[in-house]
């Protein structure tokens, strides 16, 4: 039996098809961050794929890597293979106009025992702290505004705080040797009463709890230093802030112990992770 060429071509490319293991997806977003080999971008939803979000992809197209910046809109190829971590390819710059708003930092020298940037805070009660005021205790800090509408973002990150809050409540001497700070993205809009209200609907409507976790806003030039310390990038426009997720823990003794990135949390470990550092001498 003897097949036409152009039929024998159509079996070809079905059998080898069916061989992949790679599935192609369509990606629009802006990209925040730019490292030595990722880009961290914050995407539309991908239909049949994932939701909207931020993320870290590697990318296979050099050329295309080299040209873009932080701050550009791309499109490119997202490419999920069941071997290695999805990857982007073919990339296109449709819009350079960000490239001056985009406050770019990277984590690259983010290691456990760097100093951070010991800005003033300002906390939901209008009093002025510093997280050099919280020594002798672990510190989980993460970054959120309260304006965010989107549930995976800082709504989940408060979501998750409350619930860290409350595990460790159960314990008396873990409770007293930690702490939690979220830090506003948005210090414009977040005035002290508006974290406050903001922080009472995680805390159950309990305004004891701001004893153990701050809710804080800081000022523009501070936020950037210290969003820098904690390579943690964010864009805003239009009233939204689109931004990269970082939670990072602070040992009893200023510098940081261990870093979380993206939405994917860990309670437990996060938990385990702040009393193993509040038990550090």
């Amino acid at each position: 039996m003897h097949l036409r060429p152009a039929y024998a071509l159509l079996v070809l490319a079905l059998v080898l098809g069916a061989c992949s293991t790679q599935k192609h997806y369509a990606l629009r977003g802006r990209v925040l961050a730019k490292s030595t080999d990722q880009l961290t971008v914050n995407h539309e939803d991908i239909p049949g794929f994932m939701p909207a979000m931020t993320m870290s992809y590697g990318v296979k197209d050099a050329a295309g890597f080299e040209k873009v910046q932080a701050g550009d809109v791309i499109t490119a190829d997202l490419v999920a293979d069941r071997k290695e971590n999805p990857w982007l390819e073919r990339l296109v710059i449709t819009d350079t106009s960000g490239r001056e708003t985009v406050h770019n930092t990277t984590a690259d020298d983010l290691e456990p025992g760097a100093e951070i940037p010991d800005v003033e805070l300002v906390n939901q009660d209008g009093k002025k702290i510093h997280l050099g005021g919280f020594k002798g205790k672990s510190v989980l800090i993460t970054f959120i505004y309260t304006r965010c509408p989107f549930p995976t973002f800082c709504p989940l990150l408060s979501n998750e705080f409350a619930s860290i809050h409350r595990e460790l409540q159960k314990t008396p001497g873990d409770y007293k040797k930690t702490h939690l700070v979220s830090v506003s993205l948005d210090p414009k809009f977040d005035t002290p009463p508006v974290l406050r209200k903001y922080g009472l609907s995680y805390l159950r409507d309990d305004p004891a709890g701001f004893e153990h976790w701050d809710f804080v806003a800081t000022a523009p030039a501070d936020l950037k230093k210290l969003a820098s310390a904690f390579g943690l990038t964010y864009f805003e426009k239009d009233n939204q802030i689109t931004h990269s997720l970082r939670t990072v823990l602070l040992a009893p003794d200023g510098t940081v112990d261990k870093i979380w990135s993206g939405n994917q949390y860990r309670k437990q470990e996060i938990l385990d992770s702040m009393r193993e550092a509040a038990a550090t001498p």
